[in-house]
This record gives C-alpha cells, structure tokens and sequence, in this order.
C-alpha cells in the first residue's frame, strides 16, 4: 500500500491537485502514539473492544484535525486505511458485531466518508511475504495467524461487494508498476466525476 500511495500522490500532484496523504492509525501527534501501542509487539494481550475503540480515537483525531480541514480547503486526501479497516480486523477478523462497529465509526467520522475506496487484493500469503520484507514494519496485526488474515480479506471483499459504487478491486498480485497504472486510472476517473 505504501508504495501504492506514494506514486498516487505523485500523479495526483503532477496533475495539478494539491493532494494531503494521511495513514491510520496516525496522522496527528495522539494518532501516531495511538499507532504505537496498537502496533507493538511487545506489548500485552489487548482486548478487542479496546483495540476497537483506540483505532475509532486516533480516527476521530484524524477527521477534526486533519481531513475535514483539508477537504474544505479543496484538498485531495488520500488515507491509508479509515473506518472500513475497522470492519474488516475488528469486525470481520476478530468477530466483533458489525452494526455496532459501524455505530462507532458513524460517532469517529461524524458522517466523513470517503468518495471512493481502492482496495488492493492478492493473496494472504503473498502479502504476508511482501511484509515479511521489511521485519523493522512487522507488528502485532502482520503476526497474527493466518486464519485472522483470511477473515480480513474475506471481509474486505465483501464491503466492496456491499458498495460497488464506491469500491475498486485491484489485483495486486502483479508487479508494482501496473497495479500503479491501475491505481492512477480508477482514481484519476474517479475525480474527474466528483
């Protein structure tokens, strides 16, 4: 993903928009504490409604301090992940109720939702292996059992086909540079239409 967002925001900007990249958890200075302590590996066992509820706080954060001012600045923003990856780990991965997740996403956002959703799919075991390339990035979520990440993606596939008109599927088990051009088209088309 990260990858992904660097030469989005490339083309973005060589097309002239003034573009804010942003990640979840983080973004702001309680976000990336946020991040830490939900990302670290030594950490002791959290429960889910903890984990939960700290991701839907580093959100909140994120809305009021950084994305609506950007958008009502006339800003593209592009976040890595927002209220659907709550859905997928939290509800979908760790069997957490989904109307009630979505109940507190509503609260996080205050209505903030985004225009289009890219989700780039490949296997579970090739992105664990992408990730496994990069040990200084593995966390507490990329070292959680293979089964977790199999209900994450089933649950991001089934948002998607829950709101076709705001999701893109992308196949990224490809090289990066044509999951970039995929990447660029769905988007780029996208803003033409906003």
């Amino acid at each position: 993903k990260t990858t992904q967002i660097h030469r989005l925001v490339d083309s973005l900007r060589a097309a002239g928009r003034v573009v804010l990249p942003l990640r979840e958890p983080g973004g702001t200075t309680i976000g990336e504490k946020i991040r830490s302590l939900l990302l670290d590996m030594s950490g002791s066992p959290m429960q889910i409604e903890t984990e939960a509820l700290l991701f839907l706080a580093a959100r909140r954060e994120l809305v009021q301090e950084r994305i609506r001012p950007a958008l009502q600045a006339g800003q593209t923003v592009i976040c890595d992940r927002f209220a659907d990856a709550t859905l997928a780990y939290q509800g979908y991965g760790r069997g957490m109720d989904l109307d009630s997740l979505r109940a507190l996403n509503a609260f996080a956002t205050a209505g903030c939702r985004p225009e289009l959703t890219v989700l780039l799919d490949l296997p579970v075991e090739a992105g664990l292996q992408r990730r496994k390339l990069d040990p200084a990035e593995w966390n507490r979520f990329d070292a959680a059992s293979l089964a977790f990440h199999q209900q994450v993606r089933r649950g991001y596939l089934e948002l998607a086909r829950a709101e076709p008109e705001r999701w893109r599927v992308i196949d990224a088990d490809r090289p990066a540079d044509l999951v970039a051009l995929d990447v660029a088209r769905v988007v780029h088309e996208a803003l033409a239409t906003i």
